[in-house]
């Protein structure tokens, strides 16, 4: 038991410095830092290209609408009868409010 003991005072166990742990730490926060506003540009592309795609979608329902109907149609009078979701509304006004170059086809 003496020789085991004295075997485990006598190793010392290898790992990593303070210094070692530190330059580590500070290797991963400079990737973080570029990597983590590049998320951000993505996200707000992706969020505009889902909306192009829902003003297609509600741009063919408002004209499915006005074959169906004697009146024009509205985002209103479209979430009304079912034809899209009011989120899909909210994404069609906010998509023109971000392009004012382009006109919406569809009112309010």
């Amino acid at each position: 038991m003496k020789k085991y003991l004295n075997f485990l005072t006598k190793t010392k166990a290898k790992g990593f410095t303070l210094i070692e742990m530190l330059v580590v730490l500070v290797i991963i926060s400079v990737l973080l830092l570029l990597f983590v506003p590049n998320l951000t540009k993505q996200k707000e592309k992706v969020t505009q290209t889902g909306n192009a795609a829902v003003v297609k979608v509600v741009e063919s329902q408002a004209e499915l609408y006005n074959l169906n109907h004697e009146d024009k149609a509205t985002l209103a009078k479209l979430v009304k009868s079912g034809d899209i979701s009011s989120k899909q509304s909210k994404a069609y006004s906010e998509y023109y409010a971000q392009n004012p170059k382009e006109t919406a086809t569809v009112a309010n």
